[in-house]
Formats: C-alpha cells, structure tokens, sequence
C-alpha cells in the first residue's frame, strides 16, 4: 500500500516495530515490522488474525502481508481509541464489570478455534514448563518472601492438568493490550503471543486486569462462563497464576529493579487474595455481582 506519512508506536513490549501510518484520503492503519528471520512465525499469526476476525471479535483486522526492505510486514485496521487500562479509573464499577464482560465473550469466541489435533497433549507439556520455572527460580539469586508457597501449590495440584482441552490462544489476554474505541467498544489488540494451549491458562494474566480494575477482571470471569463459574476453573487458575508469578522474578532481573519490584510487589498481593494459597477464589473476584 502507499502511504504518505509514518508515525512510530511506542508502546508495548513486542519487538515489532510499529507504525501509524496515514494513505493518500487520509484513512489510518496500523503497520507492524518485524525481522525477516520471523517470516514464519509471522505468517501464522496474520493467518490465525483471519481466522479470530471471522469470530467476530472486535480487532485490529488484518489486511495484507508481504516482504519489504525493512523485513517482513503486516498492515492492519488503526483503532482510534484510548488504552483500556489507562481508562479504567475513570470508568464507574458497572462500566468496567459490563467491558469485562465483552472481554469474556471475546475469549470464548477466540477458544472456540481448536487447536491442531497432533498436538502435545497438555498435561506433559505444562508439566515440562512448570519443572523449568521451579528450577530456574530456585536458581535465581532473588527469592519472593513466602515464595515457596507458590511452589507447594503447584506441586499438590499438579493432577489438575490431566485430560485438558486445548484451543487457539491470543497469548496474553490481558487489559493491557485492549483498547476503547471513540465507539466506546472493546476491541483486542496484539496477538503476537498467540499459541495453542489450555483455554483457562489464557487467564493466568487475569492478575494485572485484577490489580487495575477488579470489577472488570470479576465481568471477564463471569462473560466467559456464562456468571456459571466451576471450582475446578479457580483450583486451575490458582495453579497457572503460581507457575506465571514464579517466571516473574528471573525474567524482571534484566529488565532492572522498577520491574523487580513490580513483580515482587505483584507476588504479594496474590498470596493476599489466595491467603497464602489456602483459599481456592480470590479476594478480586466481586461474587456479589
């Protein structure tokens, strides 16, 4: 396409490079970059875009994909909106539960994608995962005060991960990477995390949505499951937030000591709404709604 101007994005952390950029009648898109060498990967994410626009969920919807000079691109529909989580304080308890509720029925229509049937199954997968995380966490030079409770928690549930389902996931399913339209609708962006797991482990992000806005992580839960909730959705949840909050402190190392204390700061606040991991639904969650 032709375009007369360029506007970068700096948002985000996805290695992309992104663009705002504007065609000759003035109509804006949204222009990622990646390196060449993700021609791949990249290709299979514009693909299953496609596929979850044709769901009907609210998105930044694909519209062409191809090579340049810079490496490989996609061009995509610009929402013009606002950050959904820059916006929630401003949004009454009711506003937020209601766009949590779209939320939850945007994941479900995004789960219903299957995933491939030669997949691993999930159990040995998980599993595998869990084993490097508690490893690479006992290895780390930093400990989270009350960290092992983490670690007990999953290995009394482990059995939970047997004979789950797997589906098409957006790979961080979160407030962050959702934005308000002048519409005043949802819309989901950033599928560059997107893979192929357990549906309710699309969750384990639910943390940063329950920090911000709790009536707006409350309606994600409730739009999902229809307000029916099973307890064996929060004994797996409590098992993925553990296994995601243990990675937390390694990976924030690099990254300096504002995102160590983050994570840190983070860690804590689940242990308050889990009570140190004996309580099955946590503190956030509004059951009086």
């Amino acid at each position: 396409m032709n375009y007369v101007s360029k506007e970068p994005i700096n948002k985000g952390w996805s290695s992309d490079k992104k663009y705002c950029v504007t065609d000759n009648d003035g109509k804006k898109y949204l222009l990622r970059v990646s390196d060449i060498s993700q021609l791949e990967t990249k290709k299979s994410e514009f693909e299953m875009m496609k596929k979850v626009a044709a769901k009907g969920v609210p998105m930044c919807l694909p519209l062409e994909f191809g090579t340049n000079d810079e490496g490989v691109f996609s061009v995509q529909s610009y929402i013009d909106g606002e950050d959904a989580e820059q916006l929630m304080d401003s949004l009454s308890e009711k506003t937020q539960y209601s766009y949590g509720l779209d939320a939850g029925k945007y994941l479900r229509l995004i789960h219903s994608i299957t995933a491939p049937k030669n997949i691993e199954d999930w159990e040995t997968r998980f599993n595998r995962k869990i084993d490097v995380k508690i490893k690479k966490y006992t290895e780390c030079p930093l400990k989270y005060e009350n960290g092992q409770l983490f670690i007990d928690y999953i290995n009394k549930n482990r059995h939970l991960l047997k004979n789950r389902p797997q589906c098409y996931q957006h790979g961080d399913y979160h407030v962050g990477n959702m934005m308000i339209g002048k519409d005043k609708k949802l819309y989901i962006i950033d599928f560059n995390r997107n893979d192929y797991g357990d549906p309710w482990e699309e969750f384990n992000r639910i943390v940063w949505c329950a920090q911000s806005a709790p009536f707006f992580a409350t309606g994600m839960v409730d739009g999902y499951f229809d307000a029916n909730v099973p307890l064996e959705f929060w004994r797996l949840l409590a098992l993925y937030i553990s296994s995601n909050t243990l990675s937390s402190l390694y990976w924030a190392i690099p990254f300096g000591q504002g995102e160590i204390d983050t994570m840190t700061n983070q860690a804590k606040e689940v242990l308050s709404w889990y009570d140190g991991m004996t309580r099955v639904v946590p503190r956030w969650y509004k059951e009086e709604i």
